[in-house]
């Protein structure tokens, strides 16, 4: 049985973590499966948008921690966090579909998402305090870039769970759902963008990641003097939405 499966069609690619008898928990032969699905999907354009997803109740418990006292090892030293690098940097939008837990390494990969649309079960937690240990998969950088500093330290130095309306508030979450309309929600969510241009999002993706860490003007120039500008369906989309009018 794999421990992450690949579904979908209509340019939709669904990626979903295999292991419901453990919560999904986050061992490295999940990880090797994971990346190369990932590097898979990174060199596959006809997909447009990956869709991140748990199964059973919960998208992931975080890390395994029988397998590491089991002395499980991942091929390399940082490979986990370089997978996550990689799930952020597909060229396709990403969004991650949460019901349920969501703590510490699940945490951590959702965050190597663009969108989060999560089920009103969903709970958000960073446990590294509660075992002593520090992150190193990129939550220190990319919580705070998601939900602000001052916020994030409020996750991190408590341990605290966030349930489903306070990561809306934060921002943590894009949408909040009903359990039972969450993977419809999904589902339409992934459509939506699925039928923009291609070449619009892997250059909006690209730019914003460039843009990041610049002030407001300097990004502004930066966008101006590097946009891609039209792409090679622009024509097509035009003289069909002229034809609708």
């Amino acid at each position: 049985m794999p421990l992450v499966r690949r579904e979908g069609d209509d340019g939709v690619a669904t990626l979903s973590l295999n292991r419901p008898e453990a919560l999904n928990s986050l061992s490295p032969a999940l990880f090797v499966e994971l990346r190369a699905h990932v590097d898979a999907l990174a060199a596959d354009e006809s997909i447009r948008v990956v869709v991140l997803r748990g199964e059973g109740r919960s998208f992931c418990a975080g890390n395994d921690l029988k397998a590491i006292a089991d002395g499980e090892r991942a091929p390399t030293e940082h490979f986990q966090a370089e997978t996550i690098d990689a799930l952020a940097a597909l060229p396709q939008a990403v969004i991650a579909s949460v019901r349920g837990h969501c703590f510490t390494g699940g945490l951590e990969l959702v965050l190597g998402s663009d969108l989060i649309i999560a089920s009103d079960t969903a709970m958000f937690c960073d446990t590294h305090g509660k075992f002593a240990m520090v992150p190193t998969w990129g939550m220190t950088a990319r919580l705070p870039a998601r939900i602000g500093h001052s916020r994030a330290r409020d996750m991190m130095f408590t341990g605290r769970r966030v349930l489903a309306d306070e990561a809306l508030q934060l921002g943590l979450a894009n949408r909040v759902v009903a359990d039972d309309d969450l993977d419809d929600a999904t589902a339409d969510l992934a459509r939506q963008i699925a039928e923009q241009s291609p070449w619009t999002i892997r250059h909006e993706k690209s730019m914003m990641a460039a843009i990041a860490g610049m002030g407001p003007e300097t990004g502004a120039l930066w966008e101006r003097e590097n946009g891609a500008g039209r792409g090679p369906d622009s024509a097509e989309r035009v003289a069909s939405f002229t034809k609708r009018g």
